[in-house]
């Protein structure tokens, strides 16, 4: 990166509120050709706003926008990317039933005789443009069928189809493997190598660290510190973006372990996961490590009745589950936190009190009629306990970050009071400070006699919570570490099926 380099995109004292609340405040944030900027924060930090007015959807109340130096004016993301910028959001936004090709071209196709789509030509071009990324894909593949890395490895591809020079990837890696993220930075090297400008926005400091030349933190809606990385450590990142050590990340407590809780014995389930037995003990947090694909949400999923194993059984307190029944298991104290939040943990359109409490709607009806009183008492308590950021209790869950959605789907959970509490990938897409606020919440279930089995890919989180770790591999347990034998190159070896030497 040169930085004497004129920057391609610049925003200079750019502020926007909605209403009274300043979701961007004096917003300064600038991208030059060959650097890969990360941009950090907890959630509602103004991140998103910042991104909106960069990418053109939203109108800076205050401040200007600056390409190649020029003042520019964005009135619509169509502005935007006429000048080069490009935002490749979480979750693609592709047409499934269309090829890789066609869907890199929406709207600008190639044009021959009679007007007609010159499919040769279209096919050529997205071929250089996947060549030029360095990825084996095919042009002509269905993007039904294609995994996330895939998706999003076309969304870059549209995004250099129309020179975009400045690309802001927003989570790219929330869902994505080891190998596909490995992959992933591979494409943005690329990029940056040919000049292009990237900003890098991720909760997972690892990927930051090994990616990104800079890095700009944000807090309250303001920008507070922005810094070469290699000026900057782990600790200070977090420092300024909540204001605690990150040793606080994970407030893991000493807990007075208890009789088993959870026993599955055997459990399998043909082409998916294959004889799988394991104890969770009353007070003690197990987390099921590996990486994607392994059968880890799968065999949770079996546990809980969702999909119906093929042999085996699970117990609970000694208590034999009927299989495929998740009312049984609610019944017999299992609580479970989806991996997708948005899809399978909420109901977006529906209010946050209605999300919170759906788990125990008959204890608030009477006479067929939901108590709305009753509903919002119960919902403000778990509002306090795990310090939801909230308007209105009224207002669609789905208009809250990403943080407190997972905050409304554990309410909907606790006010069960389980037993057996099952977490898969509890803090996936959400930042550090509301991390730490949902590990500190594990522990204390924890401490209370919970049971908690804890599915995820983040090593830290494996290593820093739980008391036993479980490693799965192609759909089969490979290894049991306690805490204390537990460390990264032993879970990834056992995870990947390779052997110590």
């Amino acid at each position: 990166m040169n930085e004497s380099a004129v920057p391609l995109l610049e925003l200079r004292d750019g502020s926007k509120s909605y209403g009274a609340v300043r979701a961007l405040r004096h917003g300064n944030i600038s991208l030059r050709p060959g650097e890969v900027r990360a941009l950090v924060g907890e959630n509602g930090a103004g991140k998103s706003t910042l991104v909106k007015v960069l990418g053109g959807v939203v109108r800076p109340d205050e401040g200007e926008l600056l390409v190649d130096g020029q003042e520019a004016s964005f009135h619509s993301p169509v502005d935007a990317r006429k000048v080069g910028v490009a935002v490749i959001y979480q979750e693609p936004t592709l047409f499934p039933d269309l090829s890789v090709a066609e869907n890199v071209v929406m709207g600008r196709h190639p044009r021959g005789a009679l007007r007609r789509i010159d499919r040769g030509a279209m096919h050529e071009e997205v071929q250089g443009l996947l060549d030029r990324l360095g990825v084996r894909l095919s042009p002509e593949s269905p993007v039904r069928g294609l995994s996330i890395a895939d998706q999003q490895i076309v969304e870059i591809a549209k995004a250099l189809s129309f020179d975009a020079r400045i690309l802001i990837m927003d989570e790219p890696t929330a869902a994505l493997s080891g190998p596909e993220v490995e992959r992933l930075f591979g494409v943005v090297h690329t990029l940056r190598d040919q000049g292009s400008a990237v900003l890098f926005i991720s909760h997972r400091l690892d990927e930051v660290f090994a990616i990104c030349n800079t890095v700009t933190v944000m807090r309250d809606g303001a920008v507070v510190h922005e810094a070469p990385i290699a000026d900057t450590t782990p600790d200070d990142m977090v420092r300024r973006m909540v204001g605690r050590e990150l040793s606080a990340l994970f407030p893991k407590q000493a807990a007075q372990i208890g009789p088993p809780v959870l026993d599955v014995h055997r459990l399998t389930r043909e082409g998916v996961f294959f004889d799988v037995s394991f104890q969770v003990r009353a007070g003690e947090i197990v987390a099921l490590a590996g990486l994607v694909g392994a059968g880890r949400s799968e065999v949770a999923r079996a546990i809980f009745g969702i999909d119906r194993a093929d042999a085996g059984h699970v117990d609970v307190s000694g208590r034999r589950l009927p299989v495929g029944r998740p009312q049984a298991a609610m019944g017999a104290g299992i609580a479970f936190v989806p991996e997708d939040r948005r899809v399978q943990g909420l109901v977006m359109d529906l209010s946050i009190a209605r999300n919170a409490t759906l788990t125990r709607l008959r204890a608030l009806t009477r006479l067929g009629l939901i108590r709305l009183g009753a509903e919002n008492r119960l919902t403000r308590e778990w509002a306090d306990r795990l310090r939801l950021r909230f308007h209105r209790l009224e207002d669609p869950v789905g208009f809250l970050s990403g943080g407190n959605q997972q905050k409304v789907v554990l309410a909907k959970w606790l006010a069960t009071e389980p037993k057996l509490l099952i977490l898969d990938e509890p803090t996936r897409g959400i930042d550090v400070g509301t991390k730490s606020e949902v590990h500190g919440l594990m522990s204390e279930l924890a401490g209370r006699g919970v049971a908690v089995l804890m599915i995820s890919s983040e090593l830290p989180e494996v290593l820093g919570m739980a008391d036993r770790v479980l490693v799965m591999h192609e759909g089969r347990l490979t290894e049991e570490l306690s805490r204390d034998d537990a460390d990264e190159e032993r879970v990834m070896r056992a995870a990947t099926g390779v052997e110590a030497a």
